[in-house]
């Protein structure tokens, strides 16, 4: 019986420890604008060089807000076909066990996703049905309808860089769980999964990017590989004259 006590206080002292760690450890985040054009050149340079940062903010009863900044090297229509991939974010997206699309309205859609989330020795599987809609390439907005959060909604920013050769990709949510869960546990679950999700979709933009411009070349040299026939020879001779 002291042994079983002894095992209890023992597992008591680690917990408490591991909570006194994520209370009292300061959160590495960043206070930017959620318009990356008017992020300041520092931090805009970070993000540039790969960084991702992320903001936590404690707003009212209980919900957490959470902002994430990365950049991406694909356009905007690159980083809008990813982030709308809802049949695919399972393959990609860490996480999430299973999603899809369940009504298509045109410019307004119904998507699900179920996914897992762990704190210390704890894990949980959520579900959220959720309305997504905005303008392509540019802006989405989310909102849970149904599913395992009181409070989950919010947008993806996507903002061109270089002309359209790159995308700085803003994520802003408000998050509470319909299940207890301390504050400073939603933070930590956020902090950790959020640049996760973020770089699982620069590297599926990215990665999506290079294999269409791989076809492209493919293509073009097969065209030029391929015999030259009469029209054409005629049409180049009279260019050319």
């Amino acid at each position: 019986m002291k042994t079983g006590f002894r095992t209890i206080d023992r597992v008591l002292l680690m917990l408490t420890t591991l909570v006194m760690l994520f209370v009292t450890s300061p959160v590495h985040a960043l206070p930017l604008s959620a318009n990356p054009a008017d992020t300041p050149v520092a931090e805009k340079a970070k993000l540039l060089g790969g960084e991702v940062i992320v903001l936590l903010t404690s707003l009212d009863e209980g919900v957490t807000g959470v902002t994430g900044y990365i950049y991406i090297a694909a356009p905007p229509e690159k980083v809008w076909e990813v982030i709308t991939d809802y049949d695919n974010h399972k393959n990609f997206v860490p996480n999430v066990l299973d999603s899809g699309i369940l009504a298509d309205n045109g410019d307004e859609k119904i998507m699900f996703e179920k996914g897992k989330s762990g704190l210390f020795l704890f894990s949980k599987k959520v579900y959220t049905k959720m309305r997504v809609w905005g303008e392509r390439s540019r802006h989405l907005y989310f909102q849970q309808i149904e599913g395992d959060f009181k409070v989950y909604r919010g947008e993806w920013i996507l903002s061109e860089h270089q002309q359209g050769k790159g995308t700085f990709l803003t994520y802003m949510a408000e998050v509470k769980p319909d299940f207890f869960a301390p504050g400073f546990a939603v933070k930590n679950v956020q902090q950790r999964d959020c640049p996760l999700m973020m770089i699982a979709m620069k590297k599926q933009a990215e990665t999506s990017l290079l294999q269409d411009q791989k076809r492209a070349s493919m293509l073009l040299e097969e065209k030029k590989s391929l015999p030259v026939t009469g029209s054409e020879k005629v049409r180049t001779r009279t260019s050319q004259t």
